[in-house]
């Protein structure tokens, strides 16, 4: 099982926002000589707990720091920019990061970006699938384009000069395109198979109770098998919040207890996902539990891993027997509010946690011996 890194990021207001955008850049160079496969970074444009605004131009400045890591988008919240837009930007980063760029969408879920961008009350569903097919026909199709949406046209017949360059719209290092992702939130999402349909591939939420991101793996075989493909594992993520500690009582304390930067990220999700865009569904197992009875202390307790080594192995490992196999464990990072346990955490998880997880993933893999079988 790969490991990679998932970032929203989310601060406490307060925090200066040079120090918070500092803080996030360390956590991704820290990832790359850790051996975390992918960095995935938010965007958000009206939030100050969340002060990344371009996921692009961030990572952007990781390239030159980083050696192996790829670095995503994640997400770029597609009715908010203009298709042109989106394909021009992108096809840079993936020039730019010669090919370690991976393409994250979805159609936002901040309700005050929506509002800015006069977007509230469209239907962003299809406003995210006219976007994106939009990117992908500017990427396969040469100028003049004309490509006529309900939202947004295309083209340049008017004013192009090709062999100047003019009205040429940049193409990606990577061909056709970068590989594409898109967050999966709801439980038994549609959104799954239609990825899987397209050959893209989901990355399940961190802050989705395990009983609903068992959903999307039947939706994601649904998906491929209507296009005579076949399901791999190794093609879905899957996010965590993640804490690892020297001591059981540390890692209560800054991970699951009010006060600590888990909880407050919960917090904050309870606030905005709830209370504010009525999604109580994502941290409901039984439908008729009240909103009231979703408060931060029930939610953290029930999303976030944390422990010393041995019992994060034990409970990444029971939590893959409640959704099923995947092929790549997302830690989701949360604010440093002490960075030597942020530090100390992701160094735990790459060098002692996910060498003894994947050990029991290959042992749980290999065929037993005839004579072993018959004694066990």
């Amino acid at each position: 099982m790969k490991y990679s890194t998932f970032m929203m990021p989310l601060h406490p207001p307060g925090r200066s926002v040079t120090d918070t955008l500092q803080e996030d850049r360390q956590a991704v160079i820290l990832a790359d000589r850790l051996g975390f496969s992918e960095a995935f970074v938010g965007e958000h444009v009206t939030d100050s707990a969340e002060p990344v605004t371009s996921s692009l131009l961030f990572l952007a400045t990781l390239i030159g720091e980083t050696q192996q890591i790829k670095l995503g988008s994640g997400t770029l919240n597609l009715p908010n920019s203009h298709p042109a837009t989106v394909a021009a930007q992108a096809a840079m980063m993936d020039h730019l990061a010669k090919g370690r760029f991976i393409l994250g969408i979805s159609p936002g879920g901040l309700m005050s970006d929506a509002e800015v961008y006069g977007n509230l009350r469209n239907d962003r569903n299809a406003m995210f699938v006219e976007c994106i097919n939009s990117v992908l026909k500017i990427w396969s199709s040469e100028p003049p384009y004309n490509i006529e949406g309900k939202y947004w046209n295309v083209s340049v017949k008017d004013t192009m000069a090709v062999e100047y360059g003019q009205g040429v719209i940049m193409k990606p290092f990577q061909l056709p395109h970068p590989p594409i992702v898109g967050t999966a939130v709801a439980p038994f999402s549609q959104g799954v198979a239609e990825m899987a349909k397209r050959g893209w591939t989901p990355l399940s939420a961190n802050f989705l109770m395990p009983e609903w991101v068992k959903t999307h793996w039947p939706k994601y075989v649904e998906g491929r098998t209507a296009v005579g493909a076949v399901a791999d594992p190794a093609d879905w993520r899957v996010a965590k919040s993640i804490f690892v500690a020297d001591d059981e009582a540390t890692a209560r304390r800054y991970a699951l207890e009010a006060g600590g930067p888990y909880h407050f990220y919960f917090k904050q999700l309870v606030r905005k996902l709830v209370t504010g865009g009525g999604r109580g569904n994502l941290f409901k197992t039984n439908p008729a539990m009240p909103d009231s009875d979703i408060t931060p202390d029930y939610v953290t307790r029930r999303l976030v891993l944390a422990g010393t080594v041995n019992s994060v192995v034990d409970q990444i490992l029971a939590f893959r027997e409640q959704v099923g196999d995947f092929g790549n464990l997302v830690y989701a990072c949360h604010d440093w509010m002490d960075p030597a346990l942020g530090r100390r955490s992701m160094e735990l998880f790459a060098t002692e946690v996910m060498p003894r997880v994947n050990a029991a993933i290959a042992q749980e893999r290999t065929p037993q011996s005839p004579a072993l079988a018959s004694a066990t």
